[in-house]
């Protein structure tokens, strides 16, 4: 019954050689991986004013120098990432340059922001979208957190488990959907502006109090929280891998594109806030209100809340395309448990999938899908992943030294200084709002890393098999019993485990399930290497299923085997010194031994090694 649930929720398990089918084209990418940036005027431009209006404080008019300082900003960065793309080919974004160039320390403060980047992405996008469906239906205030928890359990994680080609193909339209209803929008009030009576902009939206250290302190936190608008950008550096061929040229297309439709959005709705003179109103969103201005309540209006609504849900879709891919890299590296760096049935970073949704899931509770509240945590992370992205590539520039290179150093160069600049300015303005949490959060995050790290390295050490300690054991005869030993990969645990059972059986099976030719090989390579006298039975698992073929060749066993006869199947496990290392690891040894020990004339039994470090 639940394989039956899990396949309706979830699919078919996908075969390996399906991998290719599940890359984007630059015309779906946009849609995937551009979402949070592009969606981000829903609030973006809104968080500019809400600074500046507040407290009836004579700051309006400082609106539109703010904004132009963003999509200043948004161009040295988005030129900047260009250069990300075609440098990493692989992926990874400021981790991947930052590892590559700068060191691990680095790599480690931009994994931390990152991650900490696409969680909050996630629950901000979530609840933006909650708060633009409520502005048209305020029935639903005070349903928010629930709503929140629905979509992201309900409809983002199960629709990302599905796999790329899946969330493609159910989030790409609501992308050109939301788009067609922005420009609409965008062009209806640039007309009315333009063909009006009077002012295009009203004088009240002019009004400037006198410059001074005040005024300017909030000026730059109206800029902080106008950054939020930049957040996203990274998403396609980090997901190069996953466009078609040419995959780096097709990131850098797709970059420029998103970054032009980005700055246009920007600044015709900050020109329509300013226009409309928009003010604050409690569960009523900016957008919501210029709609309405410019529409009525009429169904162009609902239109563009509920595209908007559906934009922002999916712009959450941004952190589960980049995140995964990000952690399957860093756990590769052995910076996070390992698992995330497998792919699942269905060809995606499924641990990664889950593990985001639970922490943007922790996210939305706390703050009680406030999206003002999540917005205080929001762009830290990801301009210190941008400053340590910039300052890696000058590195790269200045090591590699390609055609144009100074150029090119210059680029990045004025790429790292400005986002720098940027993240002391979020720093300070934002500091008592919510700031401190992440600037709290990286650190602990990189203990965190190192940790797991020096764990993987500790059982490294002690797993290590040396072939000077190989001994040829000669096997004790053992009659009516076929031993069988899972093999992952020839370690010592795998050592001790066949000298053990060549003492209980002289048929001894080491049985290995490969995912792909090549992890069958090595294993092959290193298990002739050793050669301890024992043969190794290779089955292929294109759908990468562990459990399921190394119970089908024990059921087949038993098929042949005498009645009297019995099954003993020996599976070799690690004991880890401390209780959360356990967590770092996947549970296949337990798993198996729990199926297996309810079958009849099957003898289960595992031999411990106990890790000391």
């Amino acid at each position: 019954m639940m394989r039956e649930l899990r396949r309706f929720l979830i699919g078919r398990p996908l075969h390996n050689t399906e991998l290719a089918h599940e890359r984007l084209p630059k015309w779906k990418a946009l849609s995937i991986f551009s979402s949070d940036a592009l969606s981000s005027v829903a609030y973006g431009p809104e968080q500019i004013m809400l600074v500046l209006a507040a407290g009836q404080i004579l700051a309006y008019g400082y609106i539109g120098p703010t904004a132009i300082s963003i999509l200043m900003l948004l161009g040295i960065v988005a030129i900047s990432y260009v250069q990300v793309a075609k440098a990493n080919p692989g992926g990874g974004g400021a981790y991947a340059v930052a590892k590559k160039n700068l060191g691990e320390l680095p790599a480690l403060i931009a994994a931390a922001s990152i991650f900490a980047d696409y969680v909050l992405t996630a629950a901000v996008s979530v609840s933006a979208g909650t708060a633009a469906i409520v502005s048209a239906f305020p029935a639903l205030i005070g349903k928010e957190v629930t709503i929140d928890l629905c979509i992201l359990f309900g409809i983002l994680m199960l629709i990302n488990l599905r796999g790329v080609r899946e969330s493609s193909n159910a989030f790409v339209y609501p992308t050109y959907a939301f788009l067609l209803g922005i420009l609409c929008l965008l062009l209806t009030g640039i007309y009315q502006a333009v063909t009006q009576s009077g002012a295009i902009l009203p004088q009240e939206s002019l009004a400037r109090q006198q410059l001074d250290w005040g005024m300017m302190f909030l000026i730059l936190r109206a800029f902080a929280n106008g950054c939020s608008s930049m957040t996203g950008i990274e998403a396609i550096a980090d997901s190069v891998p996953m466009f078609k061929s040419p995959e780096a040229r097709n990131a850098v297309t797709t970059t420029y594109w998103m970054a032009g439709i980005l700055g246009f959005m920007f600044s015709g709705i900050t020109f329509l806030i300013l226009g409309h003179h928009i003010l604050p109103i409690e569960s009523v969103t900016a957008l919501s209100q210029l709609a309405e201005s410019i529409f009525g309540r009429t169904p162009l209006y609902f239109y563009i809340q509920v595209t908007t609504m559906l934009v922002l849900y999916l712009a959450a879709n941004t952190a589960y395309n980049g995140l995964p891919i990000l952690l399957s890299i860093v756990a590769r590296d052995g910076y996070m448990p390992r698992y995330l760096a497998v792919r699942g049935e269905r060809l995606t970073y499924s641990n990664g999938i889950i593990l985001l949704t639970i922490a943007a899931a922790f996210l939305i509770v706390g703050y009680h899908g406030n999206t003002d509240n999540l917005i205080s945590l929001y762009a830290i992370g990801v301009f210190v992943s941008f400053t340590i992205a910039q300052s890696g590539m000058i590195v790269h520039w200045r090591r590699e030294r390609p055609r144009g290179w100074q150029l090119r150093v210059i680029v990045n160069g004025l790429g790292a200084c400005v986002t720098g600049l940027v993240v002391l300015i979020i720093t300070i303005t934002k500091f008592s709002h919510g700031a401190w949490i992440i600037l709290v959060f990286i650190p602990v995050m990189i203990y965190v890393f190192k940790q797991i790290k020096a764990h993987y390295n500790d059982m490294a050490e002690q797993l290590h098999l040396p072939l000077a300690e190989l001994d040829t054991i000669k096997p004790v005869a053992r009659r009516k019993n076929t031993v069988i030993v899972p093999v992952s990969s020839p370690t010592r645990v795998v050592f001790e485990t066949i000298e053990y059972a060549k003492t209980i059986g002289d048929n001894l099976i080491a049985l290995h399930i490969a995912s792909d030719d090549e992890s069958a090989a090595r294993v092959a390579a290193k298990w002739k290497c050793w050669d301890p006298g024992v043969e190794l039975v290779t089955i292929q698992s294109p759908y990468r299923l562990v459990m399921q073929p190394l119970l089908n060749y024990i059921e087949e066993m038993e098929e042949k085997k005498a009645p009297e006869d019995y099954i003993t199947v020996i599976i070799p496990e690690f004991e880890t010194k401390r209780w959360w290392h356990r967590l770092l690891h996947n549970q296949t040894g337990w798993i198996l031994r729990t199926v297996l020990i309810l079958k009849d004339n099957v003898i289960v039994t595992t031999i411990p090694y106990h890790l000391q470090k």
